[in-house]
């Protein structure tokens, strides 16, 4: 993940992860945590029918600088 004006981690405020196999969830979920500390910034999870390039997971990140 690149951070640009000097963003980090803890500026993120909303994430949206998109998983090929929803059953995929508890391990993204324990790497996620790894990233993110509480607060944790909101997040939306879906199954989808195929991502690009034939990836597991996509997550998109929206941050915001305080």
């Amino acid at each position: 993940l690149r951070f640009q004006a000097g963003g980090s981690y803890e500026h993120v405020v909303k994430t949206t992860i998109l998983l090929n196999d929803i059953n995929d969830f508890a391990t993204v979920n324990n790497v996620y945590g790894q990233f993110f500390k509480p607060p944790y910034p909101a997040r939306s999870t879906f199954q989808v029918g195929k991502l690009p390039l034939g990836a597991a997971v996509e997550i998109e990140a929206i941050a915001g600088l305080h």
